[in-house]
This record gives C-alpha cells, sequence and structure tokens, in this order.
C-alpha cells in the first residue's frame, strides 16, 4: 500500500465522520479524513438522541420505539425511507453507549439522559430521548476533539485544509479522491480500496444550491449558522451518477432578530458569531405578521414558526413581550436548547444579558408603552395596540380563543417596560442530501448501490423532510453519528 493509498477515506470530520472514523479503524482499517478546516471538535452537537442507553436505563427512561417512528413518519407524511428510521432507532443506543464509554469517561465526562422531554398535545407530543454530554458538576463539556484523538489512536490519518474536489471511479465502482488543499491549492489524489465515505454536511452555505434545491429557505431564513456546508460533497457524488432527495429539509430556529425594515430576499448572513441571535425567539410569545397582527398558534415546533411566516408579507414575524415575561419562562416549559437553564443556553439573568446586547445592537426594540414600541417597529399602531389587548384578555380568561395555545403559555403583558423583536430563521443545516440505504451506501437513480461510495450524516437523505422533528430533541446529531458508524463499520468490511 501506497503512501497515498488507504482502505477507507471519510471526507468531513464532524459528527458522522468522525464517528465513521473511529468505527472504520476500530475494524482495522488503514483510514484517512479529509476536511477542508484545520479543526472541527467545536461542531460536535451537545444534545445527543438515543432510544435504550445505559444512561436512559440509570433514569428510569422508557421510550416506545414503535410509537415514536410513527411519529417521525407521520411528521414528514411519510416523505421518509422508514427502513432509515427503523436503522437508527436499533442502532442509536449502541452508537451512544459506544461514545459514552470510549470517549467521554475516559476524559470524566458522561451523558445525562433528560426525563422530561414528554408532553403531549396534538402538535407538541414529545419524547424524551436527549442525552446531554456533560460532568458531575452538570457542565456543558466539549467532547468533539476526543472523538478526533479516539479516531487517531485507533489508527486513523486527518488530512486538515483539504477539500473534496471530484470522486475517482474505475469501471463504475469509487476508488479514491482528488483533493485541493484550502490555502496551498495543490490538487492530490488519493485511493481507497474499500471505500469512500461522504460527511461533508449540507449546502446552506451555498446560496446558489439553495435557490436551487431550497428556494423558500433563502427568503424565510435570515441567518446561515454553518459556514461550512457548500454541499460540495453533495455535487461530487452527483458528478457521477449518485441519486438524491428532490424535496428540502431544514432543522432551522426561530431566533434570526433582525433591523427593523429588513428585506429577506437581501439579507442572508453566513457566519460562525450568532449575529443577531434572539433565543427567545423559540419560546412561545405573543407573534405578530408586520402588520401587527396575530396569525397562529405560537405554541409550536421551532421551524412551524417560520413556515407560517411564509403565508404573511416581509417572511417575518414580531415577538412581543414585557419584563414579567423574562422572569416567568419556566412557566412555558420549553424543550431542548430552549429549556431554560441547564442544559438549555441560559438561565434567567444570562438572557436578560442577551436582550440588553441585542437591544444596544439595534437587533430589539424596547419602549415604555406599547404606542411606542409599534413606532419603533414600524407597526400600525391601532393594530399593535389590539392585538396586545386581546391577548391580555384572553390571558385573564385562561383561554386562547383565537388560535387555542395552551392555557399555560399564556402569560400577559401588561405593563412595561416592553419589547419587540423583528425576527426570521436561522438555519442551521439544510437535511435533505444523497439517498442511501441501509447500509449507507448511495444509491444511483434508479435504486442501486454505487460500489464503495457511503453517505452519512446532513449529506444523506431519505431521513428527514421539510421540517425538523424537533420535539425528538438531539435527532440530527445522533442520525450523523450513528449512520456515521454504520457507514465507517460497512465501508471497512467491503473486500
Amino acid at each position: 500500500m501506497n503512501m497515498n493509498e488507504y482502505d477507507v477515506i471519510v471526507v468531513g470530520a464532524s459528527n458522522a465522520g468522525g464517528m465513521a472514523a473511529c468505527a472504520a479503524a476500530e475494524k482495522g482499517a488503514k483510514v484517512l479524513v479529509i476536511d477542508k478546516m484545520n479543526s472541527t471538535g467545536f461542531l460536535y452537537r451537545l444534545s445527543i438522541a438515543a432510544v435504550g442507553t445505559k444512561a436512559q436505563k440509570k433514569a428510569g427512561i422508557e421510550i416506545d420505539k414503535y410509537k415514536l417512528i410513527n411519529y417521525l413518519s407521520a411528521f414528514a407524511q411519510d416523505n421518509v425511507d422508514q427502513k432509515l428510521l427503523w436503522k437508527w432507532v436499533n442502532n442509536s443506543a449502541e452508537t451512544v453507549d459506544w461514545l459514552e464509554d470510549n470517549v467521554l469517561k475516559p476524559h470524566g465526562s458522561h451523558l445525562y439522559a433528560q426525563p422530561d422531554a414528554e408532553y403531549h398535545t396534538l402538535i407538541n407530543t414529545a419524547f424524551p430521548t436527549e442525552h446531554d454530554v456533560t460532568n458531575d458538576k452538570h457542565e456543558d463539556v466539549f467532547y468533539g476533539k476526543w472523538v478526533v484523538e479516539k479516531a487517531k489512536e485507533l489508527g486513523a490519518e486527518f488530512l486538515w485544509q483539504t477539500k473534496l474536489e471530484h470522486l475517482i471511479t474505475e469501471n463504475g465502482v469509487v476508488t479514491g479522491v482528488v483533493t485541493k488543499n484550502t490555502k496551498t491549492s495543490e490538487v492530490k489524489k488519493f485511493r481507497a480500496k474499500k471505500g469512500v465515505i461522504i460527511c461533508t454536511g449540507g449546502y446552506g452555505s451555498n446560496e446558489a444550491l439553495m435557490a436551487k434545491w431550497n428556494p423558500l429557505g433563502l427568503k424565510k431564513n435570515v441567518y446561515s449558522d454553518s459556514p461550512r456546508d457548500d454541499g460540495s460533497g453533495q455535487v461530487a457524488a452527483l458528478e457521477i451518477g449518485a441519486w438524491r432527495d428532490e424535496e428540502p429539509a431544514e432543522i432551522i430556529f426561530d431566533r434570526g432578530s433582525v433591523p427593523v425594515g429588513t428585506n429577506t430576499n437581501e439579507y442572508y448572513v453566513k457566519s460562525w458569531e450568532d449575529v443577531g441571535y434572539f433565543w427567545m425567539g423559540s419560546y412561545p410569545l405573543l407573534k405578530l405578521n408586520l402588520n401587527g397582527e396575530r396569525v397562529g398558534n405560537e405554541s409550536a415546533p421551532y421551524e412551524f414558526d417560520m413556515n407560517r411566516a411564509t403565508k404573511q408579507p416581509g417572511y417575518l414575524q414580531v415577538a412581543i413581550w414585557n419584563d414579567a415575561t423574562m422572569d416567568n419562562l419556566q412557566k412555558f416549559h420549553t424543550l431542548g436548547c430552549a429549556r431554560l437553564n441547564w442544559p438549555g443556553f441560559y438561565n434567567t439573568e444570562e438572557n436578560k444579558q442577551e436582550i440588553a446586547t441585542r437591544i444596544k445592537e439595534g437587533f430589539i426594540q424596547k419602549a415604555s408603552t406599547i404606542e411606542e414600541l409599534a413606532e419603533k417597529l414600524n407597526l400600525p399602531v391601532e393594530n399593535l395596540k389590539a392585538s396586545v389587548d386581546n391577548y391580555n384578555k384572553m390571558c385573564a380568561e385562561g383561554k386562547d380563543t383565537e388560535f387555542g395555545k395552551e392555557d399555560f403559555r399564556l402569560l400577559p403583558i401588561k405593563e412595561g417596560a416592553f419589547y419587540g423583536a423583528v425576527y426570521g430563521g436561522r438555519l442551521l443545516a439544510t437535511l435533505d442530501g444523497l439517498r442511501v440505504n441501509t447500509k449507507m451506501q448511495v444509491l444511483n437513480k434508479i435504486g442501486e448501490a454505487i460500489p464503495h461510495l457511503y453517505a452519512a450524516g446532513n449529506a444523506s437523505g431519505g431521513f428527514f423532510w421539510g421540517s425538523y422533528p424537533d420535539h425528538v430533541p438531539g435527532l440530527t446529531c445522533s442520525h450523523a453519528q450513528t449512520f456515521g458508524r454504520l457507514a465507517g463499520q460497512q465501508a471497512a468490511c467491503n473486500n
């Protein structure tokens, strides 16, 4: 085997790629991992979904996997490959347990299984799938570098600042990759005897691909929080005849505050810097369109918020609240990263500090009266007053007679100071990708496996459709890590 020849080449070193590298190396394969950045440890997600883990058993959590998979299938209106859903649910625990035993515990960390995610309304069924990476102090633990270290310990090699340009094929079999160094532009070829695994993520930072594959996403999202997601891995596979999902899927946070007067056709910020980050956008506050009118039940999954905005002028919404709201966020009982206090992003004071920062930056408006707030938000004064008055009346009566929001989520907005934010979507990742089978083999346009080509994570498709089911907390991370592990194992076993 020459210096540029490997058994398995993994393209991308984040959640799917790191786990793929570990799994292939565990099977004895000579593994090369290439990534266009110079590190990826910060990209590993802190919340991971699974069913039947050691941590869940310790916490006494039981999840009916049949109910869960039927929920996921119904959520996607069956626009998914159910075999992939079942492949995930039946392999997620082994993946998460491996991560905890082999990566986290040797570094003094562990998984905490969240027991309180389950509550039921028609729109808000939720499942306690969330595992948070933490330590005995209940701190967030960033573990990505440990995954990379584990892969190296198992024998995998890493080449950073190395971008996939094309796949190499011989007689229809994928045999290697053509790469370019992102710093020097040096082009190299590497041979893969057993397989290439595409773990390059989605395409959210590539506006041309967004316009082609997800045009509405360019309107309802004002931020792309994954600047590395250029779709290059998917494009390379399409060049050799791969099949990809025909409809978009995406994970969006309703947390993208923008300056008043923003035109979404001209505002699409690609950054790691969390510009305009508005965590409270994921809370079921009073939310209005740009005419100051309430248009729906705010108690819904993150992305539903932004889906609703696509049927309103400007593709944006306006959130309204007051000081009392910020002192009583726990009453909303939000889940996942919208949860108040650990393992959510903020406690009460931290959230207030962020709001104060956004006010200084011009993303959030503060006023002593509703009339003043309407002027600052460029909303019709009478419409905003009428919406707030009617909302307060329903809060006093304890019943949302307009749209049916749960009673416990009705918090009045009576006394100042008053706050408002115009906001759109934050695109975390696109989730439509290359079609794969349950062996993680990439398929061609007639459904046949392309020999020695695999995909996992957000570069792979068939698992999500439309909106991300955020009431199954940690699912995108688990999908990436579980299928990455399976892809590594499969590729390593090729003859």
